[in-house]
């Protein structure tokens, strides 16, 4: 997250209807949780990044996969695309919400919040409203 509030995401090159997302994917073996988002950010984006803390957990439903989100603050390097995205671009929480589906969208507003971790699941479209 930026000093003025913005957060960084990619439309996605990897996927066939180029939806706007969070930079990161998966980590190597040998790597910390810390250590991979910074080298997914830098590879996706060129962005250099400090990982400040861990916001949220989000569990898609469908597919069983787990995703730690962290906010981050950017600490050097040049927004650039590269094979994963083909836009880079540091969105308002308005334009956060305008492009991105829900599932990605509240990952990123939750960091905002300072309320984290937040724990959420998903069936891969749609949150799924916690019975508690």
């Amino acid at each position: 997250m930026r000093e003025d509030g913005r957060l960084l995401a990619i439309r996605r090159a990897d996927n066939d209807n180029g939806t706007w997302e969070l930079p990161g994917r998966v980590l190597e073996l040998e790597e910390s949780p810390e250590q991979g988002v910074s080298r997914e950010v830098r590879e996706e984006t060129g962005i250099h990044v400090e990982v400040d803390q861990l916001t949220g957990i989000y569990k898609n439903t469908a597919r069983g996969i787990v995703a730690m989100v962290f906010r981050c603050k950017p600490s050097g390097g040049t927004e650039r695309t590269s094979a994963e995205s083909t836009a880079v671009d540091w969105l308002t929480p308005e334009q956060i919400t305008e492009r991105m589906s829900e599932v990605y969208a509240i990952r990123l507003l939750d960091a905002l919040d300072g309320a984290g971790p937040h724990v959420r699941s998903h069936d891969g479209k749609h949150l799924i409203t916690s019975s508690r």
